[in-house]
């Protein structure tokens, strides 16, 4: 990996979705329809639900669909996306929800408030040099017992760089990487890991999603 994959993908990755936003919005314009995906997030909700009324932080909300469906499901979320436009989307979307712009790289919000964390396919543009630092802050900022979902792309390849989406010119990486890689990276963070299921490609995927699920011990 060069340094120009890591110095600036914070700023790169925002801007790339600000590029993309309307149009990645208008192509997904509500929940997913992958019931395996969904059940997850439903089975999260519960287990957030269960260990009291701490909020849940949903890192990469992006339209706010996700971050939409877990307050339907009785649990207080706000979303968190590094795109100012897309956190205009979705507040248009979802006006009585709280969207901020922000990074899970470093999170600004106090220690031990969070009763979940949600990253549903936003790790993937987060280089491997820092997730351990993401990580520590998810533990950081979860109340103990709290809970973390995260999902991705399983591969052993590296991942991509995209120029183009959408008609429009971006320079996003995608880092690709095992379920265990991540969870040993979540353990060292002092997390807990308590499933992984890993889902084959559904249509027009092309690599197979993994989910890791994790609490923080208390």
């Amino acid at each position: 990996m060069t340094d120009s994959e890591t110095t600036d993908f914070i700023e790169t990755t925002r801007t790339s979705y600000d590029a993309i936003a309307k149009d990645y919005s208008a192509a997904y314009p509500g929940l997913p329809e992958r019931p395996v995906d969904m059940s997850l997030v439903g089975a999260f909700a519960q287990l957030v639900r269960a260990n009291g009324a701490a909020p849940v932080a949903d890192l990469g909300s992006g339209p706010g669909h996700i971050t939409a469906h877990l307050h339907e499901l009785g649990v207080p979320a706000f979303g968190v996306d590094l795109s100012p436009a897309m956190v205009s989307l979705a507040r248009e979307a979802y006006p009585a929800l709280r969207f901020h712009r922000g990074s899970m790289t470093s999170l600004d919000l106090p220690d031990g408030t969070l009763g979940g964390i949600l990253a549903l396919y936003s790790i993937i543009h987060v280089p491997d040099a820092h997730l351990p630092a993401t990580f520590a802050g998810f533990h950081r900022a979860l109340v103990p017992g709290g809970h973390v979902l995260l999902a991705f792309q399983k591969s052993e390849r590296p991942g991509l760089h995209l120029t183009e989406r959408f008609g429009h010119r971006i320079d996003l990486h995608y880092h690709w990487r095992p379920a265990y890689v991540v969870s040993d990276m979540l353990v060292k963070a002092g997390l807990d890991v308590t499933a992984t299921l890993i889902r084959e490609p559904q249509d027009e995927e092309k690599w197979p999603r993994a989910f890791v699920l994790a609490r923080k011990p208390g």
